[in-house]
């Protein structure tokens, strides 16, 4: 299995998902703006609906905390923090691989490199049973598209056993997403309208 650079090599970038990233960002951004704050917890809410029957009880689920205009898992959060799941968050220290820390609602976190919010590195580490992913954009083969640098696609390699499954709008919808042969599918997405398995 291709395993992606740890980080986009400036030389070469790839002009079609740099390109399909800034129009994705647009797309969201705008969309957010038109629902308003009433709108975007509405569509959480719905997500979470959504994505919930397909969480087995008793898995260990990574989440993220959401940034800017990104769907917010909050209100799924909440909810699985309610049935006892054990939860987990995305961190990142020092530019090494992408560890996933136990949190749970009312831990402390901390501010981490592209401004990810996650758990202080004291926290352990957990092996997740079920990966919850932001994304910039999906087709219906799984295909996603993310923020560039590869550190989802690092841990869903290092965790392959895990359940991978994107929650982002139902806007951020494509064709077709370019991919390369390190880009490792979802199992499935999550919107705010559907619950998708490709």
């Amino acid at each position: 299995m291709a395993v992606p650079p740890p980080s986009p090599d400036p030389l070469a970038p790839d002009p079609a998902k740099i390109a399909l990233r800034e129009h994705l960002r647009a797309r969201r951004s705008a969309h957010v703006e038109a629902i308003g704050a009433d709108g975007a917890q509405s569509a959480a809410e719905a997500a979470a609906r959504h994505i919930l029957p397909h969480i087995p009880r008793g898995a260990t689920v990574s989440l993220y905390l959401a940034l800017k205009d990104e769907l917010d898992p909050g209100p799924l959060i909440a909810q699985l923090h309610a049935r006892g799941h054990e939860l987990a968050l995305p961190a990142l220290f020092d530019g090494s691989s992408m560890r996933f820390l136990a949190w749970a609602p009312g831990d402390p976190i901390e501010r981490g490199p592209m401004r990810l919010r996650q758990p202080l590195s004291s926290a352990p580490e957990r092996a997740p049973d079920l990966i919850v992913t932001p994304l910039l954009g999906f087709d219906r083969a799984g295909r996603r598209i993310g923020y560039g640098a590869g550190h989802y696609d690092r841990a869903f390699q290092r965790f392959p056993g895990a359940h991978r499954i994107g929650l982002t709008w139902a806007g951020q919808e494509v064709a077709r997403i370019p991919h390369d042969p390190w880009d490792v599918p979802l199992h499935a997405i999550t919107t705010e309208q559907e619950f998708i398995i490709p």
